[in-house]
Parts: structure tokens; sequence; C-alpha cells
């Protein structure tokens, strides 16, 4: 009992400070430029360009039907083979974005298609552009309809980037590996890792829920 708590006393900072540095960071940075892709592939899908719209919708469904492990991989251990290389950091983010902007992009999508075409016809009647009605219209409405799944994705990713410890990232994770490798207790630091990521998503989902009320209300 005497090592227990000396392991969970010693390890907490360490884990404590992955995540701070490494995990979030790398949670944020993926999840902005994904937002960034996301919103230029939802525009891209409703569009009356069919090659536009071809290219986007490819994009989309690669990355929704494939593993984000298999992507990690395939960007880090993969593309050395054909000359491209980059470092592990570079390679999680790229994937983390590519794979957040994929799922995404259909939420944003799905809001700005639940807008009802009336509302497009009345503002183009007023001599708006279809930057304006877009801009003043319909992304104050798809962005309250998108605000949830949007969130869900926003700590999905938390999770997800778990995976980076793959990669050789030493995030929380892999952090927790490399000291149960040299305590020998890996129920106890991987139970540590778990509650470390329950209560910031718990944080999370509590910031996701004020935010609703606030949109809503």
């Amino acid at each position: 009992m005497e090592r227990t708590i000396d392991i969970i006393q010693s390890s907490a900072l360490p884990l404590f400070w992955a995540l701070l540095k490494m995990t979030v960071p790398l949670t944020l940075i993926s999840f902005t430029l994904g937002m960034v892709l996301a919103l230029i592939t939802a525009l891209a899908r409703i569009t009356k360009n069919r090659i536009l719209n071809g290219i986007f919708f490819l994009y989309v469904w690669i990355f929704r039907g494939t593993p984000l492990l298999v992507q990690l991989f395939i960007v880090f251990f993969g593309l050395p083979s054909v000359g491209i290389q980059m470092d592990a950091w570079t390679a999680a983010i790229l994937t983390f974005s590519l794979n957040t902007g994929a799922y995404a992009s259909e939420n944003i999508r799905s809001a700005l298609l639940a807008i009802p075409q009336g509302q497009y016809e009345s503002a183009a009647s007023l001599g708006m552009s279809r930057w304006q009605i877009l801009y003043r219209i319909i992304a104050p409405q798809a962005f309250k309809i998108a605000l949830p799944p949007l969130s869900n994705s926003f700590v999905s990713l938390v999770k997800d980037t778990s995976l980076a410890a793959s990669i050789t990232i030493v995030e929380i994770f892999m952090t927790a590996q490399r000291i149960a490798a040299r305590t020998y207790e890996p129920l106890l630091l991987y139970s540590m890792v778990a509650i470390y990521y329950l209560i910031f998503c718990t944080f999370l989902n509590y910031l996701q829920s004020v935010l609703e009320k606030r949109m809503i209300y």
C-alpha cells in the first residue's frame, strides 16, 4: 500500500505536465486546423461545382472510412518510403487535423443544409450577396445547430491524442507507459491516465453545456 501511494505521488505531476504540455496543445492546434478544413470542405460540398464537390467528397470518404491509428502510421511510417518525411509532432497534427476536418465537415454541412431555403431567397431578394447571406444570416443559425456535435468532436479528439504515443510523441499515455515499465505497475498508471482524461473531459462537457445554454437562451 505504501509503495502504491509513493508511485501515485511521484507520477501525478509528470502525468499532469504531459497532459498540459503535449496533450492539450496537440488537441487545440489539431482542432483549430481541423475546423478551418471542415468549413472549407463543408462549403465545397454544398456548391454546384461537381469537380470541387467530388474532390472533397473523396477526402471525407477516405478519412471517415479508415481507422485513425492506420492514418497515423501511413503518415509517419509510410510516407517516408516515398520521400515525404516529417517529425512525429507534425505528423500527428496533420493526421488529427485531417481526420477531425473530415468528421466535422459533415456536421457543418448538415447544419448549413438545415437552414430553410426560403431564408436564402429572402436575403437575396434584399440585394445581399451570397457571402453576405452566408455570414449574416446562415452562419449564426448553423453554428447553433453544429455546436453540440462539434463539441463532441473536440472531446473525442482529446481522447484520440493518446494514439500519438504510437508514433513516439511523449504525451500523457506514453509518459504513463514509461513509468509503468519502470515501476511494473501498469494497472495503477493506466488507471491514473484514465482518471486524468475523465476529469478533463468532464470539465469540457461542462463548458459545452454552459455554452449551449447561452447560445440557446
